[in-house]
């Protein structure tokens, strides 16, 4: 720092040069941007919902606030980044962040744990290797099942990236670790109870007429025709009834395209663990399955290490193989495993349009980012000035799913 000095009456006088104008806002702008990653990175995250995946309790174009204070602050794994971006740089595209310093998981102290049926903003855990050509919506482990891993190898640029810098997905936590999950035709039980169903939560039904198209209330999507006056409808839960009663409608039951003990034909519809020979389960009839907690321990089989290869290898870093039926773990024979860390199941409130762990699996908890708080912005297709949801805006996500 320059200083000027002067003497007047026998006193010596200091003063501060002034600084230049754009070293002001050169400062201002670096205290912004500090302060602003920090309050991002520690206590809550601005995020958009892109899909339909949580309708209707999360529309698109709901714009929320993600709390990070609710299960605790996660520490950046990843911390040489670009402040205020996720992982591609705006604009000109590339990585927006060094994977040349690493650091473990580690999470701060938060108000709680996550809990069944939270709504939860995590980092999508097949998202650990990704088609650079289709970042966003290209599966690289379904595209493999579909065409084989050289033909995709062909066909895009895959890159990996790093656990906290994995895509962000939003689900409803349908089951904690320890729980055992099941679905029978379209129903949740947890634990052998049914689970909690919210109003705005949707399904496809099959709507059978006598002939002529049913006469529903606007506010119910557009269907499917598949012939024989039958149609397909997305339907809310709170919306079934009036269905039901909807002038030339004849009968209304949910839509399942694959009956219990069976597995979809086609590779792309395949469930988690994708074992089609040992887990004859679909979307609509999956489990039962006990979800993994930490420090306990499961018997290891050929029948079922599908439900543990990615656990074991990928989130847990540990060496796999398995050879003449026998399991090796780091290079040594194992009959069990025994977890170091919590995992959950996510699903989306939009059943039949998610893709969710039924498809992807279990989530860690090194994966979780935080808790959705409530709507600070919300509109439709016709935009924001044309379009705003006045009612959505500053509501919190349980007035949401009333």
């Amino acid at each position: 720092m320059a200083f000027w000095k002067t003497k007047a009456a026998g006193t010596e006088t200091v003063v501060k040069k002034k600084k230049p104008v754009w070293r002001e806002w050169l400062d201002a702008a670096l205290f912004a941007i500090v302060a602003a990653t920090l309050i991002r990175t520690f206590f809550f995250e601005a995020y958009t919902i892109p899909t339909g995946s949580m309708e209707g309790t999360m529309l698109v174009n709901d714009y929320l606030f993600v709390s990070k204070l609710a299960y605790g602050p996660r520490v950046p794994m990843t911390p040489l980044a670009v402040p205020l971006v996720h992982n591609t740089m705006p604009i000109t595209g590339g990585k927006s962040y060094s994977e040349s310093v690493k650091g473990g998981y580690h999470r701060w102290w938060g108000f709680g744990k996550v809990e069944r049926n939270d709504v939860v903003v995590f980092n999508y855990p097949a998202g650990d290797t990704v088609l650079l050509e289709n970042p966003e919506s290209g599966d690289y482990y379904r595209e493999v099942r579909m065409y084989g891993r050289e033909n995709v190898m062909s066909r895009y640029t895959i890159i990996s990236r790093p656990v906290d810098k994995e895509e962000n997905y939003i689900k409803r936590c349908v089951a904690v670790p320890g729980d055992v999950l099941e679905i029978k035709n379209g129903r949740i039980a947890i634990n052998g109870e049914p689970n909690q169903l919210y109003p705005h939560s949707k399904l496809n039904y099959l709507v059978k007429t006598n002939g002529k198209v049913p006469l529903m209330a606007d506010e119910i999507e557009q269907p499917y025709p598949i012939g024989g006056g039958q149609y397909i409808y997305n339907l809310a839960n709170d919306q079934v009834e009036a269905a039901r009663k909807a002038p030339n409608v004849v009968s209304v039951d949910l839509y399942l395209n694959c009956p219990a003990g069976a597995s979809p034909k086609d590779p792309g519809e395949w469930v988690f663990p994708h074992d089609t020979a040992n887990f004859k389960w679909n979307r609509d009839n999956y489990g039962p399955m006990t979800v993994p907690k930490k420090g306990a321990t499961v018997a290891l089989t050929p029948q079922n290490i599908a439900l543990y290869r990615r656990i074991i290898r990928n989130y847990e870093g540990n060496t796999l193989d398995e050879q003449n039926g026998k399991i090796l773990i780091n290079g040594k024979e194992a009959s069990s495993y025994t977890f170091k860390m919590d995992y959950y199941w996510m699903m989306g409130d939009n059943r039949h349009n998610s893709l969710d762990s039924r498809y992807w699996g279990f989530v860690p908890e090194d994966h979780i980012v935080g808790k959705a708080w409530f709507v600070w912005l919300s509109y439709g297709e016709g935009g924001m000035f044309k379009d705003m949801r006045w009612r959505r805006l500053l509501h919190g996500i349980h007035s949401l799913e009333k």
